[in-house]
């Protein structure tokens, strides 16, 4: 697989924003990817040094739904998320401004 479609968006949430204090970001990856694999996208796209991959099966939500009368569920998808820690002094721009890193 290519870095491009290992790594397929970086996770903006509260939690993730105040993680990168850490030298800690989140990604949405690949479901087959591996950390070995991670590592080595996070590091050929972003060039910085990796020290620590955790990753997560994030199951999707059951949802219902209402439509014309009938009443129907579905299912998100499932997805796999990884938290990715740099040597500390490392950090990655993600592109928009992130008031947690001053």
């Amino acid at each position: 697989m290519d870095a491009r479609d290992i790594i397929i968006a970086p996770l903006i949430t509260e939690k993730s924003m105040t993680n990168t204090v850490v030298s800690q970001y989140t990604f949405e990856v690949n479901a087959r990817a591996s950390k070995t694999q991670i590592k080595h996208a996070v590091q050929e796209i972003f060039k910085v040094d990796v020290t620590k991959i955790n990753t997560v099966n994030v199951l999707g939500k059951l949802k219902n739904f209402a439509r014309k009368g009938n009443r129907t569920a579905g299912k998100q998808s499932d997805w796999k998320k990884a938290i990715v820690t740099l040597k500390p002094g490392q950090k990655i721009e993600l592109g928009g401004v992130n008031p947690f890193e001053q």
